[in-house]
């Protein structure tokens, strides 16, 4: 069986210092890193946040501020502060994050209009990013997820996974949650169980 490990929006915003930072969102990239390094995987894949500045999901370009939620083409859109803006610092991947095994990368929320958590579609599943043609194209049957935020970006990209029809695993050492609310992350897990994704410890 084929399998592919997808790393989620390891980059410099959602880190340590970034404009939304993760908590604990360091700890993850030498658990990440030892994954690559002690297993064998077909596909290493990247996912990487690739806004426009302008991008609607920001509360700068709404008037409104960060935390608060407006309905964006039918969709309830949190407003998040600017991140992963197109060439900029923020947007790159963590210095720390081991790219030597990496065999492609996703960019996904580069349309203005929409946000896209997920490494497989956008929230209105209008567009997808193409990492499902990737996948299966390579043949592959198993993916292990791991990265940032465990309950937005990885969440959904578990879920889209499974809805796929991969046999999907959560890393959960692999993984923060950013816990606008203090039980977000643990709602993230059960949701994530109940649509069929194996938790690994």
């Amino acid at each position: 069986m084929k399998k592919a490990l997808i790393i989620v929006d390891v980059q410099n915003d959602f880190c340590e210092g970034g404009a939304l930072a993760v908590p604990g969102a360091n700890e993850v990239i030498p658990y990440i890193n030892l994954l690559m390094e002690e297993n064998e995987y077909d596909q290493i894949v990247l996912t990487q946040d690739w806004h426009p500045a302008n991008h609607k999901s920001f509360a700068s370009n709404n008037d409104r501020k960060v935390g608060e939620s407006i309905i964006l083409n039918g969709v309830p859109q949190f407003m998040w502060p600017d991140h992963c803006v197109q060439g900029t610092f923020g947007a790159e991947f963590h210095k720390d994050l081991n790219r030597d095994k990496v065999t492609h990368v996703i960019q996904k929320g580069k349309n203005t209009e929409i946000d896209s958590y997920s490494g497989f579609q956008d929230n209105n599943h209008f567009m997808k990013t193409g990492l499902d043609d990737f996948l299966k194209y390579h043949e592959i049957q198993l993916v292990e997820i791991v990265g940032l935020a465990m309950d937005y970006c990885v969440k959904f990209t578990c879920t889209d996974a499974v809805a796929n029809g991969y046999i999907t695993c959560l890393h959960f050492n692999g993984t923060k949650a950013v816990n606008v609310k203090p039980e977000n992350g643990r709602d993230a897990i059960y949701e994530m169980i109940q649509k069929g994704v194996t938790v690994l410890g």
